[in-house]
């Protein structure tokens, strides 16, 4: 259990920070950049969960718990438990993927084919969900990039992968079940 009886610690002024397993990086480091993203993400589903209600609002809820789930992965480099570890280290699991899927299957029910592009944009929770979309994207673009560095784990980008496709389904299904989405017309403004 997390206690935080204080916020600042000044543990990080000199522009370092604590991963998972203690060792000190540079705030800067692609690790701190990658679950930093994430983090942003959270904050945006936050935002969106303003205007979300019933279903939605709780599945975004559960997103937002995810979130921190893969945060606290990704911030505990050593994919293989250390012995020396007071607890195993939280990782993604297949089973936080499946359920995205089967939620994007379940909303993609409700929803004609897109014969088009959309724009972001619609109803307020749409343009919302879909800031969390290429906010996701760009977390996914950076845990990625990081994993070309240093061992990820693979449901790690599985779970990004999938979330960003969510967001946009859910968009859809924030705007009417896709029937106020704003389609893209190329060449519109020539």
């Amino acid at each position: 259990m997390v206690v935080l009886s204080k916020i600042y610690t000044k543990t990080g002024d000199a522009g370092e920070t604590a991963l998972g397993n203690g060792a000190r990086v540079a705030k800067h480091s692609m690790r701190v950049a990658a679950y930093g993203t994430v983090d942003e993400t959270n904050a945006t589903v936050g935002l969106a969960r303003l205007h979300a209600q019933g279903d939605l609002d709780a599945a975004l809820q559960r997103i937002s718990n995810d979130l921190f789930d893969l945060g606290a992965d990704l911030c505990t480099p050593d994919m293989h438990k250390d012995a020396t570890a007071p607890y195993p280290p939280l990782r993604m699991i297949e089973g936080q993927v499946a359920r995205l899927e089967a939620e994007i299957d379940a909303m993609n029910t409700k929803l004609t084919p897109l014969r088009s592009f959309i724009l972001p944009g619609g109803s307020t929770l749409a343009a919302h969900l879909h800031l969390c979309r290429t906010v996701s994207r760009r977390a996914e673009r950076g845990v990625v990039e990081l994993a070309t560095m240093e061992e990820v784990n693979p449901e790690a980008v599985k779970y990004l992968n999938r979330l960003s496709d969510w967001f946009f389904v859910a968009g859809r299904i924030a705007n009417n079940d896709g029937k106020d989405d704003v389609l893209w017309v190329p060449g519109l403004t020539r």
